[in-house]
């Protein structure tokens, strides 16, 4: 197979270090994604937010844990958003050869995501976690907030 990486998008870190919920869901599924063979790769995408460390270094953390070789991470740790993530990701998947990615991410952020990629020229497909954990609420204000942005995102790639 030839090299393909899952590129898992961050999301928030807590207080103490403590990697949100959606943060450990995406970096677990990356893990399972791993030792199923559907990537020889796995990209934590995400600086520094507002509590340390950076979300590419607790994604990688958490799937160490998981039992992926750290010969497999890879760090993109500088980004701040989805479109920086997946571009700044690219000279890590041209690193290894990767032609192609699937992005991990949540459902109500996947087609913003794929979007995203392909408007950046990146061949790639999604595949999301379930998204246990987490409330109907939360997820409907996701939902909504990402509707907003895939309305603007014209813009944002304009830009």
């Amino acid at each position: 197979m030839s090299p393909r990486a899952a590129l898992v998008l961050g999301a928030a870190i807590w207080p103490g270090g403590q990697p949100s919920p959606t943060l450990r869901r995406r970096a677990r599924h990356a893990a399972r994604l791993y030792h199923a063979g559907a990537v020889t790769h796995i990209i934590g995408c995400g600086g520094p937010g507002r509590h340390p460390p950076a979300e590419a270094e607790a994604i990688a953390r958490i799937c160490l844990e998981a039992g992926v070789p750290a010969a497999a991470l890879l760090r993109e740790d500088t980004s701040t958003r989805t479109l920086e993530n997946i571009a700044r990701a690219r000279p890590l998947l041209a690193r290894i050869g990767a032609r192609e990615a699937v992005i991990v991410t949540d459902r109500y952020h996947a087609p913003r995501a794929w979007l995203t990629a392909r408007a950046l020229g990146l061949r790639a497909r999604v595949s999301c976690p379930a998204p246990r954990g987490t409330s109907r609420r939360a997820l409907a204000r996701s939902w909504l907030r990402e509707a907003a942005a895939i309305l603007a995102l014209p813009l944002t790639l304009w830009r």
